[in-house]
């Protein structure tokens, strides 16, 4: 991936700090988008030789703005991770329309419209590859996630049509993570390692593999999903 530019939204920190490291270790030039995180953002950035870009993503035109920016200065723009993600949990009869605006204008909405700005820039440059971060969520339900997981199986679904809407210039696949904690546990993440086939939790690292896999690969691969989540989706 030697010169390639690739944006991974909610670069800063957590899975997208790993993502944005791997694809930089690949040979990538990354832009690291952030919200709020600009210190982490910076600091991600000065370690992978990358840049920061700000915008909120719950606005299209940020969005928008977003894409041409990166494209701007670096002069292209081959592969977009949307990493961003929102979680919170609620008993599915306490979400309101607020709460669950909160998740879909980050978790789905603004996956669409990345990637509508993005394959505009790409359709007209020869193609390239873009990979959505999806969830375990988005394969099993969690009663106290209805919003969270519907979001993140529209991830999914939205995977899909673009890859037949952009093939073949534009290969979208998709990563589902499981069980990757970066602070510390709690009985919920306890149980789901305990049921996770592996019998560990996973790191960013290994989501960050799947990443450079699909981004690496030929575009004949496209529409499809990987779990990275030590078979825990198999249960």
């Amino acid at each position: 991936m030697n010169g390639k530019v690739i944006l991974v939204t909610g670069g800063a920190k957590r899975i997208g700090r790993s993502i944005a490291l791997a694809l930089a270790g690949e040979g990538a030039r990354v832009a690291i988008h952030y919200n709020g995180s600009e210190t982490e953002a910076r600091a991600t950035a000065e370690e992978c030789g990358g840049a920061v870009f700000q915008a909120n993503l719950e606005s299209v035109a940020e969005i928008r703005t977003l894409v041409d920016e990166v494209a701007h200065h670096f002069g292209r723009l081959d592969g977009l991770v949307n990493n961003a993600a929102r979680f919170t949990q609620f008993d599915p009869l306490a979400i309101e329309e607020k709460d669950w605006d909160f998740i879909h204008d980050v978790n789905l909405k603004s996956v669409f419209f990345s990637c509508q700005a993005a394959a505009r820039l790409m359709l007209g440059s020869g193609g390239g590859h873009i990979v959505n971060i999806s969830s375990l969520g988005a394969l099993r339900p969690w009663q106290d996630h209805a919003h969270y997981c519907a979001s993140k199986a529209g991830v999914v679904m939205l995977t899909k049509c673009l890859a037949k809407a952009w093939a073949p210039k534009i290969s979208v696949n998709t990563v589902a993570p499981g069980v990757i904690p970066f602070d510390k546990t709690d009985e919920r993440i306890e149980r789901f390692i305990a049921a996770t086939p592996a019998k560990r939790a996973g790191s960013g690292s290994e989501v960050a593999e799947a990443v450079v896999f699909f981004m690496r690969s030929t575009r004949f691969i496209t529409g499809q999903l990987v779990a990275v989540d030590g078979g825990l989706s198999l249960k």
